[in-house]
């Protein structure tokens, strides 16, 4: 039973281009068709990465979708990128710690400064190295496989990973790391855990992003946002929880605000679906 849910969860990521409660704003170029981390910075331009296997390459789009600017990342391999931070400053920060069978000893986040102001077409990383202290094993057994990631953001100098679980039998819980901001090799501290659901696919975080503001916190997931508020602590779970549904059925994969109140939300190309840019106004 369980492995043909997930076989008709992939048949309606694969076929249906319902976008739910998201507002289309514009289809992606081709070169990101795989894209795994979007930013936000101001005029309606959005900077993207793309996932494992792709180029060691930040690109620019416009909200028409036009492809505006390609930048190489220096000092730095696409092993799989999977999300964007950024911090007030403008630098952003590339994660590279997808891990999806949780055997990687070369973890690492790129820090890069402000694209917006970049003269050419390459730009230099600062390398965050870190390791899971709790991971003892590579790969775990599969009831512990919590340490794969798609989801990062900035606040006061820290970064904040938010763990993709894949265990075997499933159950949701997603561990809260934070590392410091700047250049060095780094024992993660393990902050908290989340269990935003227990349905597999579902309830996977793919994203993170924090509100200009610091106020709000929000994780993505294949169809769900989970909105964090009036937190006081690292472990921003203790603060009050919205879960929206938001009706999607792509393969929803990065998340960054626009502004306080409004989040842009991207997906993978899948069959005749994906691949595009959204808009949705936090209640």
């Amino acid at each position: 039973m369980k492995r043909f849910a997930y076989i008709y969860l992939i048949f309606i990521l694969s076929n249906c281009s319902n976008y739910g409660q998201l507002t289309y704003v514009t289809k992606l170029p081709k070169a990101v068709k795989e894209n795994s981390g979007l930013a936000y910075f101001k005029s309606n331009t959005v900077w993207l990465i793309e996932d494992h296997g792709n180029e060691d390459v930040l690109y620019q789009v416009d909200f028409n979708g036009d492809l505006l600017n390609e930048l190489k990342v220096k000092n730095a391999k696409n092993e799989d990128w999977e999300d964007i931070a950024q911090d007030s400053e403008g630098n952003i920060y590339i994660a590279d710690f997808g891990n999806n069978n949780n055997d990687r000893k070369d973890l690492v986040i790129y820090k890069i400064p402000n694209p917006e102001i970049e003269p050419g077409d390459k730009i230099d990383a600062q390398q965050i190295k870190f390791y899971y202290p709790e991971q003892t094993k590579f790969p775990p057994e599969k009831k512990n496989l919590v340490y794969d990631a798609e989801a990062i953001f900035y606040k006061n100098k820290t970064l904040y990973i938010i763990t993709k679980n894949r265990s075997e039998p499933f159950n949701g819980k997603a561990l809260i790391y934070k590392v410091p901001s700047e250049k060095g090799t780094y024992a993660a501290e393990l902050v908290g855990e989340f269990t935003p659901c227990t349905t597999t696919r579902i309830c996977e975080v793919t994203s993170a992003a924090i509100s200009p503001d610091g106020n709000k916190i929000a994780l993505l997931g294949y169809g769900y946002l989970w909105i964090f508020t009036d937190f006081t602590t690292d472990d921003f779970t203790k603060g009050n929880l919205q879960t929206i549904n938001l009706g999607a059925t792509t393969q929803l994969e990065s998340i960054c605000f626009k502004d306080n109140s409004t989040v842009l939300i991207s997906d993978e190309e899948r069959g005749n679906t994906g691949r595009n840019l959204y808009s949705y106004k936090l209640k």
